[in-house]
């Protein structure tokens, strides 16, 4: 007698898994922590947007990225040589690959699968270096990409990957951390309008290490970064900071993790956006996981949205999850709203009009953001950047 398979259904955040009877692989996922993680594309459903990852996302424009054949080829890139700085490409066998983090997504993991070589961009001086990694001779064809910045034990860099031109690309990127080190990684979207990206940054920090994750995104017709970072070593610290200007017709989304798993470890989250246009959309998803072991832990998460025009949309989500009750201190925060008239008020008491006051709000509201970056030429072209964005939406 042969015995019936049960057909295979759809579990949890689009993982695939047998109707078997196991009850307890039917039973909601309570905790970041828990979500079904694969490297292959394969183990992940298609993509409906009813999956609690997806659900904000106008997934209907993405389908050559999560369910299309990707050109997993070199991602065309410029470094800028600097010592104490390398960089290669390596083989997707590489014992450098998969140590940071791994795909809790179908989008992800489609680019996982299909890349061919890695990008790796290591740092090794003792002495605070800067590296710039430039991507703009892109095209619109659907590409995956793979990068890897590790920096070695007791090293300082920023390393700045500038995304412009056109782009059609989901990739992943792994950022290592060694013991001691202390490393920014900022990356910059300035993509033209109908560009499409897909990004999901992995970070692992070393003991009494240090890592700055920083975001900018101001251009592109569709932009997804989410930054993964995981405190696993005693003393690790971890800082994510964004700021965002979505325009008429575009979608910015950032979901953010911070994953405290280890004793005395540091976390602060603060990402910033402006909305203005017809059809403008933010989402910004913040998720604090502190576990059982991370002891000891101070933790904050903040997102602050101004809205500037009517017809916009912001969705933000924090999310504190705290597994031991010997932390230091953990909290969450999160705002939308228009200008604040008194402060408005104020400034045009002082003889400024409103309309540059209003500027001026806008200015200082992002800039807390952009001047964390350390790097002089780039925080100058990204202040030009908004200065033309509010130029837009002061006409």
């Amino acid at each position: 007698m042969t015995q019936a398979v049960a057909p295979k259904e759809t579990a949890q955040h689009g993982l695939t898994a047998h109707s078997d009877g196991d009850w307890a692989n039917r039973v909601p996922v309570q905790t970041r922590s828990e979500r079904p993680v694969s490297t292959d594309v394969a183990d992940f459903a298609e993509v409906t947007g009813r999956e609690a990852v997806w659900k904000y996302t106008p997934v209907a424009k993405l389908d050559a990225l999560l369910n299309g054949q990707l050109d997993g080829s070199r991602v065309p890139v410029s470094v800028s040589e600097v010592a104490g700085v390398t960089s290669e490409w390596v083989s997707r066998s590489d014992a450098r690959i998969g140590r940071a983090g791994t795909p809790e997504e179908r989008g992800a993991a489609a680019a996982w699968s299909a890349f061919g070589e890695a990008h790796v961009v290591t740092v090794s001086s003792e002495e605070p270096v800067t590296a710039v990694v430039t991507r703009d001779a892109l095209d619109t064809t659907p590409r995956a990409g793979h990068t890897v910045i590790e920096a070695a034990p007791h090293s300082q860099g920023l390393v700045i990957l500038e995304n412009t031109g056109a782009a059609h690309l989901s990739e992943n990127v792994e950022i290592v951390v060694g013991d001691g080190a202390k490393l920014t990684v900022v990356s910059v979207q300035q993509w033209n309008d109908e560009a499409i990206h897909l990004a999901s940054h992995y970070a692992t920090v070393g003991r009494d290490a240090s890592v700055t994750h920083i975001v900018v995104s101001l251009g592109g017709k569709i932009v997804r970064l989410n930054p993964s970072i995981h405190l696993d070593h005693e003393g690790a610290n971890g800082e994510a900071l964004g700021a965002y200007f979505a325009d008429a017709g575009q979608h910015l989304e950032h979901q953010v993790y911070m994953d405290h798993d280890a004793p005395h470890t540091r976390s602060r989250v603060t990402y910033k956006g402006a909305l203005q246009g017809e059809g403008a959309h933010t989402v910004w998803i913040g998720d604090v996981l502190i576990r059982n072991n991370a002891t000891g832990t101070d933790s904050y998460e903040q997102n602050r949205n101004l809205v500037l025009t009517e017809g916009t949309r912001a969705d933000s989500i924090p999310n504190l999850e705290i597994e031991t009750g010997d932390i230091e201190g953990a909290g969450h925060a999160s705002a939308t709203g228009r200008f604040d008239d008194e402060h408005i008020f104020y400034l045009q008491s002082r003889g400024i009009s409103a309309e540059e006051a209003r500027r001026l709000v806008v200015r200082g509201f992002l800039f807390e953001v952009i001047a964390r970056i350390g790097d002089t030429a780039t925080e100058e072209r990204l202040h030009a950047a908004v200065e033309a964005e509010l130029a837009d939406s002061a006409r």
